[in-house]
């Protein structure tokens, strides 16, 4: 082991060069002070001398030494009692403390460490034995250096990923202030009925998506979707979904077909999820998957046509409170190649209403981890049967936080609501 302070503390930094280790000296005897200083400069440390433990108050309150040397029996405050002051300073720093003593008794050497001290050196003091504690202070004063550096290193990466979190929760606020814009046509009217859309993301950024579209002047189509897994991943799917299900780029539309003479037209729902199905795994071919539900309602008659791809089962409400359930299952799209969806068919009467919701509406948890479950559903529904389509929804959102007890739900919450008013005589 090295003989320096300089040489010793390579060991716990970057491997180079230290400057001399400082030590503060501390004694009333004049003689004493300049017999330890002269060692411990011939040694290589850089020496302080003060005469008086206030004195070396003093010099601590705008100095920082390593190791403190100071006599326990001196005039003034004992160097026990400047070893407690010492401990009290504001320091970034810690220095190493050995008081100089002739004390040998149990209970003082207690009282010493209790005050702060590190170690002890019996008076008269041996080179030898004095050599061997600066040794220990020096391995302790450079593993506290080395660990200060780290804490300093880790403050500098904490404040970085501070600051690149903040970036991406501006991110994140700007992302799903893009997301509610896929919703930004969030009701409809065509007269004989009507559309109502909600979402409440659990995150910044969700993966739910709800709509519509005009297939024709007597047709409308609903859909309700939920890709899997939360955040920017799953908002991008959603983006790209709501692309294939635009009214405004029918030729983009997956549900829609032009036929030769320029007319639109839509493909049978169970077609429409095989298209999906289909550009999920060979065009897009992401490790997503997404449930959905596609309706066909026509106007006139209140006849539709839909397919449930893993999603909940649409519900209606009808105008006397009785409530239906529809659909049949259903694979979600983008698991299996080629699997088959079947179609189910339905009618809505005047004043019937027709509600399309995400899992996390049904799976929305108690505070004792039990879900709602479709029955809880309808009962909220049927509950609020007699209000009308905007209180109702309202009314659902209230009732899931009174079910879990917070508002803060884990999973996305959106849906549908379309309003049959009766089609023509």
């Amino acid at each position: 082991m090295a003989t320096s302070g300089s040489t010793a503390l390579e060991s716990y930094g970057s491997g180079q060069p230290q400057p001399p280790l400082r030590v503060l000296v501390v004694d009333d005897s004049k003689a004493q002070r300049r017999i330890l200083s002269m060692s411990l400069s011939r040694w290589g440390y850089r020496v302080t001398e003060a005469a008086s433990g206030e004195e070396a108050l003093l010099i601590c309150a705008t100095d920082s030494f390593d190791i403190i040397l100071s006599d326990w029996m001196m005039d003034g405050i004992s160097g026990l009692e400047f070893c407690a002051a010492f401990r009290g300073l504001a320091s970034d720093t810690y220095a190493y403390f050995i008081l100089l003593t002739s004390k040998s008794e149990t209970a003082e050497i207690a009282h010493g460490l209790e005050a702060g001290a590190d170690d002890f050196l019996t008076k008269p003091v041996s080179a030898d034995e004095l050599r061997a504690r600066l040794r220990a202070g020096e391995r302790i004063v450079g593993m506290q250096q080395e660990l200060v550096q780290k804490n300093r290193l880790l403050r500098s990466a904490f404040t970085e990923l501070q600051r690149a979190q903040d970036l991406i929760d501006r991110d994140l606020i700007e992302a799903r202030k893009l997301q509610q814009t896929l919703l930004r046509d969030r009701a409809r009217d065509w007269g004989r009925g009507a559309a109502r859309l909600f979402l409440r993301p659990s995150g910044h950024v969700g993966g739910d998506l709800a709509g519509f579209f005009d297939i024709d002047a007597n047709r409308v189509a609903l859909y309700s979707v939920d890709v899997s897994g939360h955040g920017v991943a799953s908002a991008m799917m959603t983006a790209r979904l709501a692309g294939y299900l635009s009214g405004a780029a029918p030729d983009q539309n997956l549900a829609l077909c032009r036929h030769p003479d320029g007319r639109i037209d839509s493909f049978p729902p169970e077609t429409v999820a095989a298209r999906f199905n289909h550009a999920m795994l060979e065009d897009l071919r992401v490790d997503q998957y997404f449930t959905m539900v596609f309706v066909e309602i026509n106007l006139s008659t209140g006849q539709l046509s839909l397919v449930q791809a893993g999603h909940p089962y649409p519900v209606i409400l009808r105008r006397d409170g009785r409530i239906d359930r529809l659909g049949a299952g259903g694979l979600p799209i983008g698991l299996v190649p080629d699997a088959a969806h079947d179609r189910v068919t339905g009618q809505l009467y005047a004043g019937d209403r027709l509600f399309l919701l995400s899992d996390g509406v049904t799976e929305c948890p108690s505070p004792t981890g039990d879900p709602l479950g479709e029955d809880g559903l309808e009962a909220i529904l049927y509950r609020n049967r007699r209000l009308d389509s905007p209180a109702l929804l309202d009314a659902l959102i209230w009732d899931l936080s009174h079910f879990m007890g917070s508002e803060d739900f884990p999973d996305d919450v959106s849906g549908l609501l379309f309003d049959y008013r009766g089609g023509e005589s």
